[in-house]
């Protein structure tokens, strides 16, 4: 199963924001949400093609509540989330899924919370340490060339 993950902005409580929207509601009426990460909502999709499709069908509500959002593809890698514009274009054919690993975000989390990320390249297929903060646990997000260092 493909996993979709939104994290919310700062000044918002995401699943409030969305869930009290009837659009927003409809469309994550027929997924189970978790919250892996304060601040956060988690459905699993069928695809990557849907996990894209929900995530544009809440654009309206992502571009307002939303730091992040997150695709968590098996078929690519169990453990490294992709952005959302590096899943869309993987969808699309785009990307290849292999060509996804070079450029990533890595996330501190900080008492259940995601932190600022930091943009590395992999080094010898290594993912580099996190180190703008000590923190408990890192989250890896493959990115897109056009979204490394944003």
């Amino acid at each position: 199963m493909t996993q979709v993950c939104i994290v919310g902005s700062e000044d918002v409580h995401l699943q409030y924001e969305l869930l009290s929207r009837e659009t927003a509601r409809a469309a994550l009426s027929t997924y189970d949400i978790t919250e892996p990460f304060e601040n956060s909502l988690c459905v699993e999709t069928v695809s990557i093609g849907a996990a894209v499709s929900l995530l544009n069908d809440l654009n309206w509500y992502l571009v307002r509540f939303a730091d992040a959002a997150l695709v968590l593809e098996p078929s690519i890698s169990d453990d490294e989330w992709l952005s959302r514009d590096l899943a869309r274009d993987v969808r699309d054919s785009a990307v290849a899924p292999e060509e996804t690993g070079d450029h990533l975000a890595i996330y501190g989390v900080e008492e259940g919370r995601l932190v600022e990320p930091m943009y590395v390249t992999r080094v010898d297929g290594s993912v580099p340490s996190y180190d703008l903060r000590d923190v408990d646990e890192t989250v890896v997000v493959r990115v897109g060339e056009n979204e490394f260092g944003r």
